[in-house]
């Protein structure tokens, strides 16, 4: 019974073998697909994350090269014609906005910063900060500007204690003590607010002969 049993097992596999390979002939290109998929997406993906290190080098160098200048304004033109993406954006943007105030240029300064607070391509932190800064640039528009602080200033904005501050001094040129010493209460009984900003707060209000709050003793 050994040779029918043996026979028997021969044929079985062999038949197993060909289904097999009518089973790889039939769908075994999938596989070849689904490989050479997933080397080619590796494949680019480490070629873009090289693309993006080139020119994130190429940026840095470009910002380090403009900061040499010694002029401004020059400085200014060169930063702005740096060609940069993602976070590189808005830091070029900055570092031009800063540059067109050193220059005197407080106008192209504001609209460098109004622009990156309304790019949506870039994150909301830089965004924000763009905003602030904007809103701290010198302006014929007092009333503009006053709105603005007043929008950052409001519950949970991130720069909402700064814009506080501003909008304090503002109030303090426009000649009223009081309201302004009513905001720097706001700052002083924050729970968030840093010991630089108490110190320059309390500062301020000595000075406008408002007394200090007296320490609670246990």
């Amino acid at each position: 019974m050994s040779n029918p049993d043996s026979f028997i097992d021969e044929v079985t596999e062999e038949v197993r073998r060909e289904k097999l390979y009518g089973f790889l002939r039939r769908y075994g290109w999938i596989a070849v697909v689904c490989v050479l998929v997933l080397v080619g997406g590796a494949a680019f993906i480490e070629y873009r994350k090289s693309q993006e290190r080139t020119l994130a080098q190429a940026t840095g160098d470009a910002l380090l090269a403009a900061m040499r200048e010694d002029d401004p304004a020059a400085r200014a033109a060169i930063i702005a014609d740096v060609q940069a993406e993602g976070p590189a954006v808005a830091v070029t943007a900055l570092l031009t906005a800063s540059t067109q105030e050193q220059a005197g240029d407080v106008v192209a300064a504001a609209a460098t910063l109004n622009a990156l607070a309304t790019n949506s391509a870039v994150p909301e932190m830089y965004r924000d900060l763009a905003a602030f800064k904007a809103a701290m640039m010198p302006s014929d528009d007092e009333s503009a500007r006053t709105a603005a602080l007043e929008e950052l200033s409001q519950p949970g904005q991130p720069f909402r204690l700064l814009a506080l501050e501003q909008l304090a001094y503002a109030t303090l040129d426009a000649g009223d003590p009081e309201a302004a010493i009513v905001i720097m209460r706001q700052i002083e009984e924050d729970a968030a607010v840093t010991r630089g900003l108490l110190e320059r707060v309390q500062t301020l209000m000595v000075a406008l002969g408002e007394p200090l709050p007296t320490p609670v003793t246990e």
